[in-house]
């Protein structure tokens, strides 16, 4: 067995952000029912349009907690070393997948919007092109693209 000792020069897992939106959402549908029930006592014709209302709200507030975790279980873990690159995708109902990419060969292609902001990053070698971290924030692209394009040049260099 071969032990290798060499570090990547870079590596990441990109992962949702895990705010409570969700949580907000649900403590608010707390908070109106709170409110909104002393007027379905003291006006009866409200009783069933708020109940259907209120229903509503909770079908959709339960659709969107699901979406959320699916999305949280969203990964994708990039590895850089000074010969290759791996880029590993994991989602829900798919299939790990594996890319190896040459550092040398690929292209890093970043889409901005009017304010200079990254809004998306690619990698391209030849005419195969991936997405990564669709999932990530603004911020978080900006941050990400600015490390892993610095390291990309390293591992150009190194080569």
């Amino acid at each position: 067995m071969q032990v290798t000792t060499t570090s990547p020069l870079f590596a990441a897992t990109l992962r949702p952000d895990r705010s409570l939106r969700a949580a907000g959402g649900w403590i608010g549908l707390g908070i109106a029912g709170l409110v909104g029930a002393p007027f379905l006592v003291a006006i009866p014709e409200f009783v069933l349009p708020g109940l259907l209302a209120y229903s509503l709200a909770i079908g959709a507030m339960s659709v969107f907690s699901v979406r959320l975790a699916r999305r949280d279980r969203l990964a994708q873990a990039i590895t850089l070393w000074p010969d290759q690159l791996e880029i590993v995708t994991q989602g829900p109902g798919q299939e790990r997948q594996l890319r190896r990419l040459d550092p040398n060969q690929t292209r890093l292609r970043l889409v901005r919007n009017d304010n200079e902001r990254t809004t998306a990053i690619f990698l391209r070698q030849g005419t195969d092109e991936i997405e990564l971290g669709t999932f990530l924030s603004i911020e978080d692209k900006s941050s990400f693209a600015r490390a892993f394009g610095a390291a990309l040049r390293k591992a150009r260099r190194a080569a």
